[in-house]
């Protein structure tokens, strides 16, 4: 049956003036109406040629630390992803400080330019996570990347429990006929995905870990290269008996240069994010598995998701965990 501007009328919720104003590009509408016209248009395929609207839908992708080279390797597979969409799209990536919670909700909730959907990377601070419920009550499409503070909501990354699991599968593993401690670095309490890890290698060591292994601590470094080296060395004074490291957040520069020094009985290290010096550490023998969360794969199904959710792409979009990839000195 032929789609009439009535149809499209009645799925943007507007009068058939209004749609016939803006799919003949006549001017003096304002841009939430164009935009609920548009996708109205696009969802009901209206056969009339649309009018050309660049960056007419807006996603939002709103990412922390570009100085980490993970970040970074997140934001470059959203710039590539935005350069192949059509004119209409534009994806706006923008950084906010994840120390600053309060500042990092208020942009959430006062964003300085109309969003069309939201994709971010929350820290679990309750005004945080406060503001990103109060987006997806407007009605916009809002994906959880990387973290998901808010279960509720949608969300693209690893199962990140499943991925401390597995740590610590290989770590008891590898380290069977070897009594001692481990430990384990992170961020801090901000990321929810941090504490998955941890909860996920704590929980398996409860349940298969030998009686000869003993998970003793977890450090909170920041993921900064100097807190990290300060708590792993004071640590490894403290208890000489460490034969297992896990790092699950995002620094490894400074685990790295503490157990460069330690040639004859290197404690075995689970990290994660494969990147130019995590290879390297793989292949001098410093590092021992790499856990990597393909951030690309995150990036094109997070867009496709946001997408899919504004009624832009039919294709079904996988609601299961982006799986993760265990990268040893063997497969790099």
């Amino acid at each position: 049956m032929k789609v009439t501007l009535k149809d499209v009328a009645s799925q943007a919720g507007v009068g058939t003036a209004t749609v016939e104003r803006v799919l003949n590009g006549r001017g003096g509408v304002r841009p939430e109406t164009v935009e609920k016209v548009f996708l109205a248009a696009r969802r009901l395929e209206y056969r009339q040629s649309l009018p050309a609207h660049r960056g007419l839908i807006r996603i939002e992708v709103i990412l922390v630390r570009p100085e980490t080279s993970f970040y970074s390797r997140l934001n470059r597979a959203f710039e590539r992803i935005a350069a192949s969409l059509d004119d209409s799209i534009v994806v706006h990536r923008t950084f906010v400080r994840e120390n600053e919670p309060a500042q990092f909700a208020r942009y959430i909730a006062s964003p300085t330019a109309r969003r069309s959907a939201l994709i971010v990377v929350a820290p679990d601070h309750a005004d945080v996570v406060t503001s990103v419920r109060k987006a997806a009550g407007l009605g916009i499409p809002v994906v959880q990347i990387m973290t998901r503070p808010a279960p509720e909501l949608p969300y693209v990354g690893i199962d990140n429990y499943a991925a401390g699991r597995t740590a610590a599968h290989y770590m008891s593993g590898m380290l069977a006929q070897r009594p001692g401690s481990f430990v384990a670095l992170c961020h801090s309490g901000a990321y929810e995905n941090h504490k998955e890890r941890i909860r996920g290698f704590s929980s398996y060591l409860s349940e298969k870990g030998s009686n000869e292994h003993r998970f003793i601590e977890v450090m909170f470094d920041l993921d900064d290269e100097h807190n990290a080296m300060e708590l792993l060395q004071a640590a490894l004074r403290r208890e000489p008996g460490i034969i297992g490291v896990y790092s699950a957040g995002g620094d490894n520069k400074g685990v790295a240069r503490v157990l460069e020094a330690y040639k004859a009985r290197r404690p075995f290290w689970v990290g994660h994010e494969l990147t130019g010096e995590t290879q390297d550490y793989l292949r001098r023998g410093i590092m021992s598995i790499v856990l990597d969360q393909a951030p690309e794969v995150q990036a094109r199904r997070s867009i496709d998701l946001a997408l899919n959710r504004l009624g832009l792409i039919e294709v079904e979009i996988s609601a299961e965990p982006v799986r993760f990839l265990t990268i040893t000195s063997e497969n790099l």
